[in-house]
């Protein structure tokens, strides 16, 4: 028997019990109805990663007897997510959690109470205002990437579909960061109960961007007299509005052709992948990892149910922020970007077929372990070294995890400074450390130049093949640079193109022309660039 998200779970258990799906042991309407008069909190951002960490967590809060109430979603960027991905199957999903021996555990997940659409001031909009008007709504989370956040230009100049909403007032915002901000007013007007605003995006000092981004929002609104300075007061008072920091960690890829097929042949119905026009990939279930983390600094001035009782950390902002740059600056992204770079030279489909190779294995061993953990901040609540074990030896090499080095790969230039510039900055400072011993950091900056080798977005593989190069702002200005440089070529000129690429501060945290670093960048280089096929033995030979 085929069972399907709208399916009674209750009266058809045997059906899920034999596809190997695991359902809730309570009633969805009597959570949908309590929700609805007792809202606590609302996400948004309806796509894979709600669906993979939040909507679990708010499962498991009902399951473990926190709150008899469901979580609440809405989406801003691609409204179509809710009308073809939720609305059909009554807010259900299923968690496929993709296991490194090839199983999977299946779950489905109906803690999603209602879910909103936004697209235009109108009945739907009514109905998430009544939302946040309601005191009782004690937090907001957000997981809209960090482009969500961005309403100017560099120039400072407003973004051309931000301007509207900063002239037009609240009655014009459908955006994330006007959208909320409105949203904030109809609260404010309703007695101005306390709230907390959580970014739970992937990106350091998240909650602070956030803060940022509404307080901006509201401030152009009163310089054109649609609010008050009363409103201002509000966003701007963490008794009232926080925003606290947090951290997250969970990969979960774009639901995959492979999970698809299994979980057909495993009796499962709703199977279909979902295109929306906006180009968002959704289905009725996501993929993703076994392992999770998500820290929150515990600032909620409105209260909440105990978030770790389905496995949130709760701790202070130096905690939280000690936490993200252990992840983001040691134990998990500059590891990533290393395998990235290298997957992308090699030519690996995967990001598990990457430190399936030895010496990229050993390169980001040195990198965490030998490079990295000397300079972390243990924020105690779980161990750098055991993250790092996880990373290295079970999720990283998880062949299941559809990730692929090119989507890893994108906006390397951005990435560079927070992943390697806060370790060498690091190295630098210290009186005991010496910037000179880094081997896995220079190494892997030289490759990431070496793949660059090329025009018009088309880089060279370590074959000599060409590869097209995930986007990056910085893309034609370093190819430009670089132009001339080939493999196998002439390499007489690769100081003098190199040197002005390694001073840009803004791509390395610093001068790397200043340090130990740029020799040794440099002569990694000429040895990735003398031909093809050096790669692999380069890498060996500095690893030694």
């Amino acid at each position: 028997m085929t069972v399907h998200l709208t399916d009674d779970f209750a009266a058809n258990y045997a059906a899920w019990r034999d596809a190997g799906i695991a359902v809730p042991g309570f009633d969805p309407k009597a959570v949908r109805d309590y929700t609805e008069q007792h809202p606590y909190w609302i996400h948004f951002g309806a796509g894979n990663l709600f669906r993979a960490v939040h909507a679990p967590i708010a499962q498991d809060l009902i399951e473990n007897g926190e709150t008899k109430a469901g979580i609440l979603v809405a989406e801003t960027f691609d409204a179509d997510i809710i009308d073809l991905a939720y609305k059909p199957f009554d807010n259900r999903c299923l968690q496929v959690v993709l296991n490194a021996d090839g199983s999977v555990d299946s779950r489905l997940i109906a803690s999603v109470a209602d879910a909103f659409g936004i697209r235009a001031h109108d009945g739907e909009w009514d109905r998430l205002a009544k939302v946040f008007r309601d005191p009782q709504l004690q937090f907001v989370t957000v997981t809209i990437t960090e482009k969500g956040y961005a309403l100017t230009r560099p120039d400072g100049e407003l973004l051309p579909w931000i301007k509207p909403e900063a002239d037009g007032g609240p009655d014009k915002a459908v955006s994330a960061m006007g959208a909320i901000t409105a949203l904030l007013f109809e609260r404010f007007k309703a007695g101005a109960a306390p709230i907390a605003m959580v970014s739970t995006d992937n990106f350091s000092q998240n909650g602070d961007r956030f803060a940022a981004a509404i307080r901006q929002m509201a401030g152009w609104w009163h310089a054109n007299g649609f609010v008050g300075s009363d409103f201002l007061d509000y966003v701007k008072n963490p008794a009232k509005v926080s925003f606290p920091l947090s951290m997250i960690d969970r990969i979960t890829p774009n639901p995959a052709e492979a999970v698809s097929e299994l979980l057909a042949k495993q009796g499962f119905g709703d199977t279909e992948i979902i295109h929306t026009p906006k180009r968002t990939n959704v289905a009725p279930f996501a993929n993703t990892e076994k392992t999770w983390y998500l820290v929150i600094e515990d600032a909620f001035p409105n209260g909440r149910p105990d978030l770790t009782k389905a496995g949130v950390y709760l701790a202070d902002r130096d905690t939280v922020n000690e936490a993200d740059e252990m992840k983001v600056t040691t134990c998990l992204n500059p590891l990533h970007t290393a395998l990235a770079t290298f997957g992308m030279l090699l030519g690996y489909p995967s990001m598990s077929k990457t430190i399936a190779d030895p010496t990229l294995r050993k390169l980001v061993e040195r990198l965490g372990y030998t490079e990295g953990l000397p300079v972390v901040t243990d924020p105690g609540i779980f161990s750098p070294k055991e993250f790092l074990r996880q990373v290295i030896e079970e999720r990283v090499p998880n062949p299941n995890i559809p990730d692929t080095p090119a989507r890893i790969s994108t906006d390397t230039s951005q990435k560079i400074p927070i992943r390697y510039g806060v370790t060498i900055g690091k190295y630098l400072k210290s009186d005991t450390l010496d910037a000179g011993s880094l081997v896995a950091i220079p190494l892997t900056i030289a490759g990431w130049l070496r793949l660059l080798l090329g025009a018009d977005g088309k880089g060279t593989r370590d074959d000599g093949s060409e590869v097209t190069l995930s986007s990056d702002p910085r893309l034609a200005d370093l190819q430009a640079a670089l132009a001339g440089l080939t493999v196998g070529g002439d390499l007489a000129d690769a100081d003098a193109k190199l040197r002005p690429i390694l001073a840009d501060a803004a791509i390395f945290g610093t001068d790397l022309n200043a340090t130990p670093l740029a020799d040794k960048i440099i002569g990694y280089f000429r040895e990735f660039a003398a031909g093809t096929g050096t790669v692999d033995a380069t890498i060996a030979k500095a690893l030694k």
